[in-house]
């Protein structure tokens, strides 16, 4: 999971630094010059790159294959994730933004609103295949109707399962669930094995980045939104979020997930897995190379009670800043990024999920029915990238009221529902 959990200080600091930033206009308006055609400029230019370490790997293939095919050069620079907001926030206070900077997809409706970024709609308006291009990425980097960012790498959460287990407690090692029943029977299957160390399941019960990444997906997937359109108000208290709750605590209740889950902040949320020892959980589809070392992996789309499927689509999106005066050249590497030598060559080449629609189907993805499913499950009807201004305080934080909820749905008193679910409506209507 490539979330960032930052403290309520650090928070505050990024705030600050926007509000002394932000424009009424909310960033220029980047439109491909006459003659430079969709692609934009290219003509020997340095560009800035910024992202996050989490991204190192895709960002280092996507910035080599750009720099050893154009005449322009990107500089990339890797920042420690926990240093990555604080910096943005001073760099936009100071007006020292790069040419190019990547934001966690949660953080972008935060950063648009500040007017980080330069308004890229007619650009993005322009390339022949605009609406095949992920639409939650895109969403989240709208405001007032201009889009501002693109995705530059998706992250994506999925099901995984360990094949091997499953054989040993007589599952069809082929088969993970499609649907909340269907998960739990499978977890306590695996438990009834009463092998050592070894459990049904495990999630991040004191991580609210873990649980945004993948209980919302089954709550979408029953056919409930988590929130209301404007980002406001919370709806975690429904039918279909009540039947995630109890899937979790019944399987609690069962002694199903494992006793490190309830203190896991999401530092150690996918080391049990890797080690052979869970069943089946809710993952990230970027570590599927990773876990495929250790475990034979078994993936599918996440269900909600009724079945149907979801995925969060996370990740990071990427925009031209406000700040950079080279916004011809950076449309140039933008563009090329959306290009399909960029999504298969590169990205799909290297395991991590394309972010357009029409080629989820790639050469690279054939070779492995796995990634097939965590293409399409990006391209679901169900599958989605929430946004709200306050997500950060009311999900992610440390000791959000989100965390707050589902801590007391699964470990505590769940008769607190609505009082937790009022909570986070608070926060994000501040």
């Amino acid at each position: 999971m490539r979330r960032i959990l930052l403290s309520a200080a650090l928070a505050a600091l990024l705030t600050a630094s926007l509000t002394a930033c932000s424009s009424e206009d909310g960033g220029g308006t980047v439109a491909p010059p006459a003659g430079a055609g969709v692609e934009g400029v290219d003509d020997g230019t340095e560009l800035a790159l910024w992202t996050r370490a989490p991204l190192e790997l895709q960002a280092n293939a996507l910035v080599d294959a750009y720099n050893k095919s154009h005449k322009n050069q990107v500089k990339l620079t890797i920042v420690p994730n926990d240093d990555y907001v604080a910096k943005v926030g001073a760099a936009a206070g100071s007006g020292d933004l790069p040419d190019l900077f990547a934001a966690d997809i949660v953080y972008v409706p935060n950063w648009t609103n500040a007017g980080l970024f330069h308004d890229l709609t007619e650009s993005i308006g322009k390339l022949p295949y605009a609406d095949k291009i992920n639409q939650g990425h895109v969403q989240a980097g709208t405001y007032e109707g201009k889009k501002y960012v693109l995705p530059f790498v998706l992250d994506l959460s999925v099901i995984f399962w360990n094949k091997t287990l499953y054989k040993e407690a007589g599952l069809d090692p082929e088969k993970g669930p499609k649907t909340l029943d269907e998960f739990k029977a499978q977890a306590l299957a695996v438990q009834n094995l009463k092998k050592k160390d070894t459990y049904g399941t495990y999630f991040g019960g004191n991580c609210g980045g873990c649980n945004v990444f993948t209980w919302f997906p089954m709550v979408w997937a029953g056919g409930e939104e988590v929130m209301d359109a404007e980002g406001k108000s919370s709806n975690l208290g429904g039918p279909a979020a009540q039947k995630v709750y109890g899937m979790w605590r019944e399987l609690q209740t069962a002694g199903a997930i494992a006793p490190g889950s309830k203190d896991e902040t999401g530092a150690t949320w996918v080391a049990a897995f890797q080690e052979g020892k869970i069943g089946v959980m809710p993952y990230p589809a970027t570590l599927l190379p990773t876990a495929s070392k250790s475990v034979d992996v078994g993936v599918t789309a996440i269900p909600g009670a009724g079945g149907g499927e979801s995925t969060f689509v996370g990740g990071d999106g990427i925009g031209i800043s406000k700040d950079s005066k080279k916004t011809q050249q950076a449309w140039n590497f933008l563009s090329w990024l959306t290009s399909e030598k960029a999504q298969v060559d590169v990205l799909a080449a290297g395991g991590s999920t394309v972010a357009r629609t029409d080629l989820a189907d790639n050469q690279y993805a054939a070779k492995d029915p796995r990634l097939v499913t965590i293409n399409k499950a990006a391209a679901s009807p169900q599958s989605k990238t929430p946004v709200a201004v306050n997500f950060q305080q009311a999900f992610n934080a440390p000791g959000s009221p989100w965390v707050t909820l589902l801590r007391n749905q699964v470990y505590g008193d769940p008769s607190s529902l609505e009082k937790d679910n009022q909570a986070i409506t608070q926060v994000l209507g501040q």
